[in-house]
């Protein structure tokens, strides 16, 4: 009997030790410091290419130092990279000679002018009636091929639409010239120019290398920039402090890096992971995911407005695209014996899997998935509503955040996922180019 319990007791202790590590570690007071200090005014709502932004990015380097993960990039935690930004300044051009209207010609391109004929070597793509043109653009933008479009007249209005819409682009030597007209080109001949603004951007990530899995990755990621200043409301107030949106996703990241770099086991290389740019187009996250071989990723935790209850109450947390990987089965299964849960995202129509920073993994294949416990159902009609009041508005602050809730979501992410980072489990693969959810 005394061998039997002897065991037993050691498992106990060791649970409970575990629980004490943690704790201490990750809990309210900490999550406050972090919040405290990412959210503040001083910030300026850590716009995309503000001061703010800098000051709230130099915080984070800091604190992934504190830590003890290694730079992302030399001695430094910042992955910089660049935007252009375009204006639009003339265009005219000739299809099988007959001029066209300089209104019906769009340039994706961050070339201030492009000069081409037939005979500049460009592909010719036809966007015909049963076509999506969004989707063929995207597919273009994907090959980095050039590429002359001609778009049926059919499509006006969504040609009138990628034509107004703001230029903000990776810098590349590729261009892509859009031509509304329903004829196929034998000869033509268009002039494209345009004003360019070069806008650095840059993402802050630390590194803790694994140990007999090196090459195996697992991500834990938020994004750190928010809205900015606004116009002063009734109250006086004009920033956009963004404490849920998503001040509490970077707190989480940052406090899991403090406790995988103390608990020293993780097999699998762990990436810590602040995006800028989300609030933008979502750029900070496209360039970190093309730093990687999908295959490489075995998942990825992406961390959005977790500083509210859940329509649950506390203790439990939504998984965005749930059912297209076992990534969820995964994490729910280590939290046997808990009084948390892990649900299925219940705003299935609302495309929140393809809407946040683990869109571009999760569209390689990667179980790539975000982790929330915002109410996002938009109808101001509906019975019993479920709306975040604060969501993009200017009472986001820490006042309105739950730290004892935080706290337990976040302890309850770095136990869940101890197996993945370990190497014990692996989630299925996310079905490759879905973009439904």
């Amino acid at each position: 009997m005394k061998k039997l319990l002897l065991p037993v007791l050691f498992l106990v202790a060791s649970g409970k030790l575990v629980a004490q590590n943690i704790d201490k570690i990750i809990n309210p007071a900490e999550v406050e410091r972090i919040e405290k200090i990412l959210s503040a005014d001083d910030m300026q709502g850590r716009r995309t290419f503000s001061p703010g932004i800098d000051k709230a990015a130099d915080f984070i380097a800091s604190e992934f130092k504190k830590a003890g993960l290694k730079p992302v990039n030399g001695a430094s935690y910042f992955q910089e990279f660049s935007m252009v930004r375009t204006k639009f300044v003339a265009a005219d051009g000739t299809i099988n000679g007959t001029a066209v209207d300089s209104k019906d010609i769009v340039g994706l391109t961050t070339q201030p002018s492009v000069s081409i004929t037939e005979k500049s070597g460009y592909d010719w793509v036809s966007v015909g009636p049963k076509d999506t043109l969004f989707n063929v653009v995207r597919r273009l933008q994907a090959a980095k091929k050039n590429a002359v479009v001609t778009v049926d007249t059919s499509f006006r209005r969504q040609f009138n639409s990628l034509k107004g819409m703001r230029r903000e682009m990776f810098a590349s030597d590729f261009s892509i010239i859009l031509v509304l007209s329903s004829e196929k080109p034998s000869t033509y001949a268009i002039n494209f120019k345009q004003e360019i603004t070069p806008m650095p951007l840059k993402n802050v990530v630390g590194i803790l290398p694994g140990k007999s899995k090196k090459e195996e990755y697992v991500i834990f990621s938020g994004h750190y920039d928010h809205l900015g200043i606004a116009k002063p409301n009734a109250a006086g107030d004009s920033i956009y402090n963004g404490a849920n949106d998503d001040a509490a996703g970077t707190t989480a990241v940052i406090m899991l890096a403090h406790y995988f770099a103390q608990k020293k086991d993780n097999e699998r290389t762990i990436i810590f992971a602040a995006f800028t740019a989300e609030e933008v187009g979502g750029y900070g996250a496209q360039y970190f995911s093309r730093q990687f071989k999908p295959e490489q990723v075995m998942a990825m935790f992406n961390i959005e407005m977790i500083g509210t209850e859940s329509k649950w109450g506390p203790n439990a947390a939504y998984i965005t695209g749930y059912d297209k990987s076992s990534m969820g089965e995964i994490l729910q299964k280590n939290l046997q014996g808990s009084d948390f849960t892990f649900h299925p995202d219940p705003y299935k129509t609302q495309n929140l899997f393809y809407r946040s920073d683990n869109a571009t993994l999760a569209r390689l294949g990667v179980p790539a998935h975000t982790i929330s416990t915002s109410r996002m159902e938009p109808d101001p009609t509906a019975f019993n509503k479920e709306v975040d009041k604060y969501y993009h508005t200017l009472d986001d602050e820490i006042e309105t955040l739950d730290m004892k809730n935080m706290a337990a979501i976040i302890r309850a992410i770095a136990i869940s996922s101890n197996t993945i980072v370990a190497g014990k489990d692996t989630p299925t693969r996310v079905e490759a180019g879905n973009l439904r959810n």
